[in-house]
């Protein structure tokens, strides 16, 4: 983080009374009103805001990138000097990538995947030099290499399938630096990442603002982010900038309501120390400030019973296969000699990187992919063994809560229809006690019962997750699957689904398996943790066990990589390194080595050959 240059300096970006209005049944409807701000040379500024807000707008204005025909943006945009909202669609192509780029939430629908990732930045730097083809490549190796990318020449001709998700972001930001902008425009890019890809993502930024003295114009919905990257904060409500100022103001001494409702809703790693239970998060009104204050969830879990669902050694494996004859090549080991038990009325929660098989490991013990060997137990049933009768009968006991509400509902039918299809499919009602039923659900989880004849698209994103809820509750079931069923929500949004679940686990006494790699809410949420790498679990136990004393190497890892929302931090480089997740694919024949745990203290075990 470079210091911000003198007051004298001319600023690279200034934004005046900036309105854009969208285009909505002949009318014009403004989203973002009356913004205005500066971005000085080698500074960080971030505007930060929830979904509607106005935020990914107001950096789409400031590159003209919004839809002629639909949109209209009024007030004045100057960057580097030049007028953006006057230049001719032919110069302000110059504009971007010149003086400023951008950077989006998702890499892999902002390359192209027909083409290599090295073709992608070299057309970038052809388009806006005069540079020659051997030099392209050269130069498109050196950014490969600055954004840290291993074996960056060797990669120079792979397409965007064969890189993960915290690689392509990495060929992104190299995308961008290829005409060494002054500035960088970086729109969410570390919210769809894993905690250490984003941390890598932001020691990235960081060290290339220091190396290019760019200035970033930083876009989020994620307080801990702002804390750690931003020299000043633009607050956005509902298209309005409501509060700016320093960062350190803006945590320390902010004034606006919906500033102190976003930093209450932080979850922070280490609050729970002198918890025993999980806590649920506190509650603010965004428009008056008011603060309710958590309260603890109160212990109900009996361990001396049978577990409602006990997993052991659970092995799932997915054939890879190749040649004309499409021959078993080897195999993806997703799940790898697993074993955990699950009580009524516990949150469990398994944690870990994208690809390190806590997805399949749900989907394994509800069937939805087929196991390849152990044994799961749940409510009774021998779950590997069932025939389809029989699974569609356990199903009742177990249901699934997934990450995009918008997928798992049908956009064809409305939501009390959504809700009440498991009731009737399973006979367990009339249409009309269905009905009845699924407007209790509703009501249950927040909504009105009269949305029942509402569609999915008429709702929010958190609406939407908690009509999921409802229809997961639908067949009264015991075990809840929740699958990063919080990541996509804002953060006062994920506040508010979690303390949810905690109240009808309270309630109906639910037993909830919550897979996340968000390791603040797993600290708030859950009364056990699982870390899983490659498909194994290196540790488990109590959560203030697990949290207060981690043992493995890679839980002290992901722990390291959460942001924290304390301005202090800004500037600090957590050195996590460049290492992508380790492959989980194994030749034919492969056979997994026998592992060992070390007990550290009671039900905290962590696997011995990687202990730190």
């Amino acid at each position: 983080m470079s210091d911000v240059s003198s007051a004298s300096a001319s600023p690279v970006l200034s934004v005046r009374n900036l309105t854009t209005s969208f285009l909505v049944d002949g009318d014009w409807k403004p989203v973002v009103r009356d913004v205005s701000f500066e971005v000085m040379p080698g500074e960080t500024v971030a505007i930060v805001g929830e979904s509607g807000s106005g935020k990914s707008v107001t950096s789409l204005s400031i590159m003209r990138l919004l839809a002629k025909g639909s949109s209209r943006i009024d007030g004045a945009i100057s960057l580097n000097g030049k007028d953006v909202l006057t230049l001719p669609e032919k110069e302000m192509r110059q504009v971007r990538g010149n003086d400023a780029a951008m950077i989006f939430q998702e890499p892999m629908t902002s390359l192209n995947p027909i083409f290599t990732i090295g073709r992608q930045i070299s057309e970038a730097l052809t388009c806006h030099g005069d540079i020659g083809k051997a030099e392209a490549r050269a130069e498109t190796v050196r950014l490969l290499e600055k954004v840290r990318i291993p074996n960056a020449a060797s990669r120079f001709d792979e397409y965007p399938h064969q890189f993960s998700g915290g690689m392509r972001q990495r060929v992104m930001i190299a995308m961008a630096l290829a005409s060494r902008p002054k500035l960088l425009i970086a729109d969410e890019p570390t919210t769809a990442l894993d905690v250490t890809i984003q941390g890598q993502i932001l020691d990235l930024i960081k060290m290339l603002q220091e190396e290019e003295g760019m200035s970033v114009l930083f876009i989020t919905h994620d307080m801990g982010v702002v804390a750690e990257i931003a020299d000043r904060t633009i607050v956005m409500y509902r298209g309005e900038a409501v509060e700016t100022g320093t960062t350190d103001d803006i945590f320390h001494r902010g004034r606006h309501p919906y500033t102190r409702a976003l930093l209450s809703a932080v979850p922070r790693l280490g609050s729970m120390a002198d918890r025993k239970w999980p806590l649920r998060f506190p509650v603010v009104d965004t428009a008056t400030g008011e603060r309710r204050e958590p309260v603890e969830v109160a212990d109900t879990v009996d361990r001396r019973r049978t577990p409602i669902l006990e997993v052991k050694n659970l092995v799932t494996r997915f054939d890879i296969r190749g040649g004309l004859l499409g021959r078993k090549t080897g195999a993806i080991h997703a799940v790898e000699d697993v074993s955990f038990d699950l009580f009524q009325g516990e949150t469990l929660s398994l944690v870990g990187e994208s690809g390190c098989g806590k997805s399949t490991t749900g989907r394994s013990i509800t069937r939805l992919v087929q196991p390849n060997g152990g044994s799961v137990s749940l409510d009774g049933y021998d779950v590997l063994s069932l025939d389809a009768v029989s699974l569609r009968r356990m199903r009742r006991s177990i249901q699934m809560i997934f990450q995009d509400p918008f997928a798992s509902l049908n956009p064809r039918m409305t939501v009390g229809a959504a809700v009440a299809e498991p009731i009737t499919e399973h006979g367990l009602g009339t249409g009309a006690q269905a009905r009845e039923k699924a407007a209790d659900l509703l009501e249950r989880v927040g909504l009105k019962p009269d949305m029942m004849k509402r569609y999915p698209h008429e709702f929010s994103g958190g609406q939407r997750q908690r009509i999921c809820i409802a229809r997961a509750l639908a067949l009264d079931p015991k075990v809840i699957v929740a699958d990063e069923s919080v990541s996509a929500l804002d953060v006062s949004i994920k506040a508010q689904v979690c303390n949810l679940l905690m109240d009808l686990q309270q309630s109906l006494n639910l037993a909830f398996l919550f897979i996340s790699h968000d390791m603040a809410v797993v600290e708030r949420v859950s009364h056990r943790v699982a870390v899983m790498y490659l498909g194994e679990i290196v540790e488990i136990g109590p959560r203030a066990e697990l949290f207060s004393n981690p043992q493995h190497a890679y839980t002290k890892k992901l722990m390291a990589a959460v942001p924290v929302p304390d301005p202090s931090r800004r500037g600090i480089k957590r050195n996590l390194g460049t290492d992508e997740l380790k492959s989980p694919v194994r030749p034919v024949g492969y056979v997994a080595p026998p592992r060992r745990y070390r007990e550290v203290s009671a039900g905290h075990l962590v696997r011995l050959d990687e202990a730190a």
